[in-house]
């Protein structure tokens, strides 16, 4: 079992904080996801036939992202939220990437909704992990790039268990190690909002519609959530 927990210093700094934890036991890629295939290809058809556009940052979900990252010191028109940069391919491109089928669940869902997503191979994760402000001595291997190294900024904020950073600029890149394959079997999603307050019914729209993606294709699906009065999972 695997605790997720937000420090103090993250609630603090943002009160109105939700993130949606969808773990997935028993998870079978090698299979085929009809239900995944139809959602990815209706948002690529309602983005060609004009009837939706994924968020951009004019949209208030994605400006919160946005004046978050301002916050700790990160470029948000040069290192972009995940959900901000996936919208944007999506809209230059018109199609979203095929990863494997667990990625393309979740890359559509949170474009879909506007929120930022990702997910951690619980078998690579090392210890619990902890979204906290980095102090500057961590490590990061960026995803597709396994030959690098870096260090988060003092102050960035980061998803972090005991070897190393496995998201930097909390939601920007995930890290090579615990990247979801499809030999990924028992694994945690992850969506975000920092307006609960606005955004959180919607937040839980989204965690019910990748959990239900999910079901047909695992042993046990489970949906935990983490905000600074419930600040600590287990997943």
């Amino acid at each position: 079992m695997t605790v997720f927990r937000l420090s103090p210093a993250v609630a603090d700094a943002f009160p109105d904080t939700l993130v949606a934890l969808v773990t997935a036991t028993g998870l079978r890629s090698h299979e085929s996801w009809p239900h995944t295939t139809a959602a990815v290809e209706d948002l690529e058809q309602q983005l060609a036939d004009g009837a939706w556009q994924p968020a951009n940052e004019n949209d208030p979900r994605i400006e919160a992202w946005h004046t978050a990252y301002r916050a700790f010191g990160t470029n948000p028109r040069r290192i972009r939220p995940s959900v901000d940069a996936l919208g944007r391919r999506l809209a230059k491109k018109g199609a979203l990437p095929r990863i494997n089928p667990a990625v393309d669940s979740y890359n559509a869902v949170s474009v879909r909704h506007g929120l930022p997503a990702g997910a951690f191979d619980l078998d690579h994760v090392t210890g619990d992990v902890d979204i906290r402000h980095a102090d500057g001595t961590e490590t990061f291997t960026p995803l597709g790039d396994p030959d690098t190294t870096e260090n988060p900024k003092p102050g960035e904020i980061i998803y972090a268990d005991t070897t190393g950073v496995l998201t930097r600029h909390w939601n920007h890149r995930d890290a090579h190690r615990t990247r979801v394959t499809k030999d990924s079997t028992h694994v945690t999603f992850v969506l975000e909002t920092l307006h609960a307050t606005r955004d959180g019914d919607l937040l839980k729209v989204a965690a019910e519609e990748l959990q239900g993606l999910l079901i047909p294709h695992a042993e046990q699906t489970s949906v935990h959530y983490l905000s600074p009065t419930h600040d600590q999972a287990n997943t």
